[in-house]
């Protein structure tokens, strides 16, 4: 991807989506379209000192766009409506369902490559596993209102005859890391469990309320945001490159030449994105503690019954289809992730 294309961010001043902003800069992209809801000025600091084009509100992008002659080369569709606790499913259709798929009608209509973000809470109570194949997709159960949004979408997507010249959506699993400090109640355990120990010295954890797991021994796949970036990136540098020669894909007013990129094998598709090793809440504190210096305190509360019913004990992606399409980097492990988090960034109060 030549450094002067232009590269659309949708949730832009968002956790994952200012991070990616700030790894696109450091690799020498700055003609950057920025797309959020710009209203909240508890994610300003998220975008920072960050290079960038311009920024363009939501609900009017698309109409900016559309008048717009300038080409965009890639769009990085990162905002959602991410809140797990918001059960009204009409905030979801409109943000995660209707507006993804303007996204998607957009880069068709354009032979724009796309990568956005779907999520592991498609996945449910993991009764049908933590598989991507396609095939399996619509025989899953989320278990709230966020999860049902990402996996209709997904669905819808399959069922596409007319897609971007390359298109991968991410399930991303735990994600954790810097610039999250906006989230509230949805940020990450690590940052929660930081500031717990800053204030109390201690950290409070959900107790277990299923009899097969015990108090702490919840299960979940946590992946550092840097390795949502490395993956997003080697994506895009291996995604098909513009061009005015090649062949014409369904929809698409422009061409691609699939011989400009030699490494562009990527199969288009939905991909797991998470380490592929599920460890348990009480590791992710006692790591939290160890960053700090200091020996472990913790002390087991009652889940918030709202909650209670739709709680996943168990996440682990399967990681096979990312490995077999050419990515081969390690993953940060748990300990060395949120030793990077919490040294270099919430103890010193540093954004990415």
């Amino acid at each position: 991807m030549n450094k002067n294309s232009t590269i659309v961010v949708t949730g832009a001043a968002g956790f994952i989506g200012s991070c990616l902003v700030s790894y696109l800069n450091d690799h020498g992209f700055t003609n950057l379209i920025l797309v959020d809801d710009f209203s909240r000025d508890d994610k300003s600091s998220n975008l920072t000192g960050k290079g960038y084009k311009e920024k363009i509100e939501r609900e009017v992008f698309f109409e900016k766009i559309f008048g717009d002659k300038s080409s965009i080369d890639f769009v990085f569709h990162i905002g959602a409506r991410t809140d797990t606790t918001e059960f009204d499913y009409k905030v979801h259709q409109r943000l995660n369902v209707e507006y993804s798929k303007k996204i998607w009608n957009y880069c068709t209509i354009h032979a724009i490559p796309l990568v956005y973000a779907s999520s592991a809470a498609t996945y449910g109570s993991g009764e049908s596993g933590y598989n991507d194949s396609h095939e399996l997709i619509p025989n899953l159960k989320p278990l709230n209102p966020y999860g049902e949004s990402k996996n209709e979408f997904d669905k819808w997507v399959l069922h596409q005859d007319n897609h971007p010249p390359a298109w991968y959506g991410l399930k991303f699993f735990n994600v954790y890391g810097p610039n999250e400090n906006h989230k509230g109640r949805m940020a990450s355990v690590i940052f929660h469990s930081f500031n717990q120990i800053k204030k109390d010295g201690l950290v409070k954890l959900f107790k277990s309320h299923r009899p097969d797991f015990e108090d702490g021994k919840q299960l979940r796949d946590f992946i550092y945001v840097k390795d949502i970036l490395k993956v997003s990136y080697w994506l895009m540098e291996n995604s098909i490159t513009k061009n005015s020669g090649g062949p014409t894909y369904p929809g698409s007013r422009q061409r691609y030449d699939l011989s400009v990129n030699k490494n562009a094998t990527v199969e288009s598709g939905i991909y797991n994105l998470g380490t592929g090793k599920a460890r348990s809440f009480e590791d992710l504190v006692k790591s939290t503690f160890a960053a700090l210096d200091l020996s472990p305190n913790i002390v087991y509360i009652d889940m918030p019954a709202d909650i209670r019913d739709k709680y996943q004990y168990f996440t682990e992606a399967n990681m096979n289809k990312l490995k077999t399409a050419g990515y081969q980097e390690a993953f940060y492990s748990l300990e060395n992730g949120i030793d990077d988090y919490v040294r270099n960034y919430l103890g010193v109060k540093k954004y990415y």
